[in-house]
């Protein structure tokens, strides 16, 4: 009882006032001394109750002297072990309190297994105290105490690297218990040494770390392995149907004011025809480029990806379009460079377009100086795209003042779902001017 006491009035003490106090860094020097002197009066307390708990062995004891050194020697390690236990537990309890709080600011993919892992080694410690606190074997102690962290970094770094490792190469589950035995293997050594200071013996470093190693190969290995693959499973799930609904979004932006687009091409056919009846070659033109874009949104804006000839055939008939009114005004410059693309590759459609019709909505003024820049390279791997232009406030009268487009927003989200770490995206702005770049791996 005594024990028990003593015990969880110092566990008290140090949660309550020394850790508060050294945590906001008042009298480091002072609580650090009176922690130290905790545990060693600890060590002592249990020291001199345990000589009470094997009063039954003193009676018969050859050597009384050799019976007080040993008993006072284990539980001075004993007080040693608690400390190094409450230190484990406030570091990562803090570090729990900080994932838990912050999640927000921890990349995604490490938000649900960081908390999984935090929790555990919670547990691991709670589990630890109890134990010692109860007078367990120091068996069951050195195995808990071991096998439990060893499993829980195997785990946290099998998610984070092995498992993605091997699957990268396409490999199998051979390969990521392979990496595994390596790993216990290289933990043997250590293990053992911790457990020859504890415990003075090889034999029960050899124990423990057999039974390490089947922990870690027949529990730790297959669970993180499931752990992964399942979430993985429900990303890619996740990804498609995040991939759909912005796919959907982008084409309903482009379409919501067309009531029917097949109606709307139908009647652009009309009014070409009617045009050049007229000799009206430039409204020709600029009916024939729209109906080409119709054709376009209709038939090929709802697949998942294109052939990129065809998505720079639309960014050119755009262009055209646009210089319809631009044409006349000698303030108004738009520099076009856009290379033949490669005939094999292929691209989600609408990703470029965005670009191009802020730079004409904002840059273009009919009564300010007023320019553009479009340049477009392609290679075997990548697409190069760069729009520079000049920023004009529209005015209020200006029909097209409310009217946003599919939105560089919309676009942003695009990229993000459909080449996931396979773009970049650079935009700067200022009072005059706007510029983007964006990079696309096939």
């Amino acid at each position: 009882m005594v024990r028990y006491t003593v015990l969880y009035a110092s566990f008290v003490l140090l949660i309550l006032n020394i850790t508060p106090a050294l945590l906001s860094r008042r009298n480091v020097a002072l609580n650090v001394i009176f922690c130290l002197f905790l545990f060693v009066g600890l060590g002592l307390i249990f020291a001199v109750t345990d000589t009470w708990l094997r009063g039954y062995v003193v009676v018969d004891h050859p050597d009384l002297d050799a019976f007080y050194g040993q008993v006072f020697k284990e539980n001075m390690i004993y007080g040693f072990w608690l400390m190094m236990m409450f230190v484990f537990y406030t570091a990562i309890k803090y570090a729990a309190s900080y994932i838990l709080l912050n999640t927000n600011k921890i990349a995604p993919k490490y938000q649900a297994i960081s908390r999984e892992c935090a929790v555990a080694l919670v547990i691991w410690m709670i589990i630890m105290l109890m134990m010692m606190g109860g007078n367990a074997p120091k068996e069951a102690i050195g195995l808990v105490g071991l096998i439990a962290p060893f499993a829980i970094g195997l785990y946290w770094y099998s998610i984070y690297d092995f498992i993605p490792r091997v699957l990268a190469a396409k490999q199998k589950f051979g390969a990521y218990l392979r990496l595994v035995a390596l790993s216990v293997a290289a933990g043997t050594l250590p293990i053992s040494f911790i457990v020859l200071i504890i415990y003075y013996s090889w034999d029960a470093g050899l124990i423990i770390n057999l039974f390490n190693a089947g922990f870690q190969l027949l529990i730790t290995a297959p669970l993180a392995w499931q752990v992964y693959k399942r979430r993985e499973s429900m990303n890619t799930e996740l990804h498609q149907l995040k991939t759909d609904l912005g796919r959907s979004e982008a084409g309903l932006d482009f379409l919501r004011s067309q009531i029917n687009p097949h109606f709307l091409f139908n009647s652009l056919n009309t009014l070409y025809g009617t045009a050049l009846q007229e000799n009206s070659e430039r409204t020709a033109n600029g009916i024939q480029k729209l109906g080409d874009m119709m054709r376009f949104m209709i038939h090929e804006n709802h697949q998942d990806k294109i052939v990129l000839a065809r998505e720079l055939d639309y960014l050119r008939n755009y262009i055209d379009l646009q210089l319809l009114r631009t044409q006349e005004s000698p303030d108004i410059r738009v520099d076009v460079n856009i290379e033949e693309a490669l005939i094999d590759k292929r691209i989600a459609p609408m990703l470029l377009i965005p670009f191009i019709e802020n730079a004409f909505k904002h840059g273009i003024s009919l009564s300010k100086p007023s320019w553009i820049r479009i340049t477009l390279n392609t290679n075997e791997n990548e697409l190069y795209f760069d729009v520079y232009n000049s920023i004009h406030p529209r005015s209020g009268d200006d029909p097209e003042k409310d009217h946003s487009g599919i939105g560089l927003n919309n676009v942003k989200q695009r990229l993000a779902l459909l080449y996931p770490d396979k773009h970049k995206l650079i935009i700067r702005e200022t009072a005059r001017e706007f510029f983007i770049h964006l990079t696309v791996q096939y």
